[in-house]
């Protein structure tokens, strides 16, 4: 029986891919590289900003990455909730895990800041803790050692917890931590690569989560 959820944040409970393309657009064009349409990102997103800007840069301008991630640092930290949103139904799932007592965390690769920013933002109301992000110094996933620290933290087993999140990246760490994946159709990458990576199932809407608990 599940007795804690850890979600990812971007593509999981916050529609965050404009906000995350715009910031690195406006990188890419003041540094005199190609941009690319948000929809590209929906591929770029996901293990960190470090990798995104591997991602987006040209063939061989690898030596531009140090520059590129502190021009996005900054342009994202004054930018970051213009346009996310929580997806439909995560505050109603929220809440409904809230009165059954069910204990709630945030893992993402999203530096911790930043994550702990949008969350406070964006899910201010609701009982996500702890709330974890990328840190210097500590592995992120699919590493499962921060997920394993919120498991202890939730003071619940790994194998009673769920990781509920909307890439490859959020399966594997799943898998690696004996955890239970889920993922969510309302995120980044499809449902079939999801399947093909491991999750146990696929949420069509978040209250679909309940069935599980």
């Amino acid at each position: 029986m599940l007795r804690g959820i850890i979600f990812d944040l971007d593509g999981t409970l916050a529609d965050t891919l404009e906000d995350i393309a715009d910031a690195m657009n406006h990188a890419l064009s003041h540094a005199g590289f190609p941009t690319h349409p948000v929809s590209a990102y929906r591929d770029f997103v996901g293990e960190g900003v470090e990798i995104l800007a591997e991602r987006v840069l040209p063939t061989g301008q690898r030596n531009a990455r140090g520059a590129l991630v502190a021009s996005f640092r900054s342009q994202y930290g004054a930018h970051l909730v213009d346009k996310s949103r929580p997806f439909p139904g995560i505050l109603t799932l929220l809440g409904t895990l809230a009165e059954r007592g069910v204990p709630t965390a945030v893992l993402s690769n999203k530096p911790e800041p930043a994550t702990l920013e949008v969350v406070r933002r964006l899910f201010g109301g609701c009982s996500l803790a702890p709330v974890v992000g990328q840190r210097p110094k500590v592995p992120r996933k699919p590493d499962p050692a921060s997920a394993l620290g919120i498991s202890r933290t939730l003071a619940v087993p790994p194998s009673s917890c769920a990781l509920v999140g909307d890439t490859p990246i959020d399966m594997a760490t799943a898998r690696a931590a004996g955890m239970l994946p889920v993922g969510v159709a309302w995120g980044f990458r499809s449902p079939e690569e999801l399947m093909d990576c491991g999750a146990h199932v696929v949420l069509r809407n978040p209250m679909e989560l309940l069935g599980l608990l």
